[in-house]
């Protein structure tokens, strides 16, 4: 397989695999655009589909976490037809390349606890590749890490993600630009639930400090009930729906 690095001189004129084309890719890229100066990494295969690998310095991550001196995934993501090829282990393999010569202490990245979850990285997967818990956050999401430099000290949550809790009743959304699927799914969340009445804020994060002390451990897609978290996993209107009903 070949891999294109998209950067800001070519960002305008390549697809970035999780969103191809709309209104939902220019939000993402707008994000990127924003990101390269920080560090961040979009490497893709050349063959259009999803398979790619985001990372970027974690002192810069958009996660409440404690690793200086780390890199944090963003995104590993291969699907459909490119499954099966050992792409993800290529495309890992890069982002390691890169800490080591970066002098990083190692890569870490989020998962789940038991099945893999939506949105989140298969910790199957990454035990293969020699990942270990660093972390556990109280609704079930795991920070995993694979040090390259001895005596490291091991990436952590912050207290607001290992104890994920919002003071406020009904729904509330935590969300970024970073994963483009909120830019179409949220107004329709939105519309849904004003349309059955169910109580329904969103939290548009916009900015790296706000995003690194959110009360929860993701921060692309993090929806409260009643104070608790519910899920990481961007909701469709109907999917919500039938949520609130439960």
């Amino acid at each position: 397989m070949d891999y294109i690095r998209v950067t800001k001189e070519n960002i305008d004129r390549e697809h970035i695999c999780c969103a191809m084309s709309g209104k939902q890719s220019l939000a993402k890229k707008e994000w990127l655009k924003q990101r390269f100066e920080e560090g961040l990494v979009f490497y893709r295969s050349a063959e259009r589909g999803k398979c790619f690998i985001e990372y970027i310095p974690a002192e810069n991550a958009w996660v409440p976490i404690d690793a200086a001196g780390w890199l944090y995934i963003n995104c590993l993501w291969v699907s459909g037809s490119l499954k099966g090829h050992g792409y993800s282990s290529e495309l890992l393999e890069e982002c390691l390349r890169d800490a080591k010569a970066q002098g990083k202490n190692g890569v870490c990245i989020l998962c789940a606890e038991g099945r893999k979850r939506e949105y989140l990285a298969d910790s199957k997967f990454l035990t293969h590749k020699g990942f270990k818990v660093s972390d556990i956050s109280d609704c079930g999401i795991n920070l995993m890490y694979l040090p390259l430099a001895e005596n490291a000290r091991p990436p952590k949550f912050k207290d607001c993600a290992k104890h994920p809790k919002v003071e406020e009743n009904g729904f509330v959304l935590y969300y970024t630009d970073q994963c483009p699927y909120t830019y179409y799914w949220v107004p329709k969340v939105q519309e849904a639930a004003k349309e059955h009445g169910i109580p329904f804020k969103t939290i548009h994060i916009t900015e790296k400090e706000t995003a690194q002390n959110v009360p929860a451990p993701v921060t692309t897609y993090a929806l409260f009930r009643d104070g608790k978290f519910v899920t990481q996993s961007i909701q469709s209107d109907k999917k919500f729906l039938k949520l609130a009903a439960e």
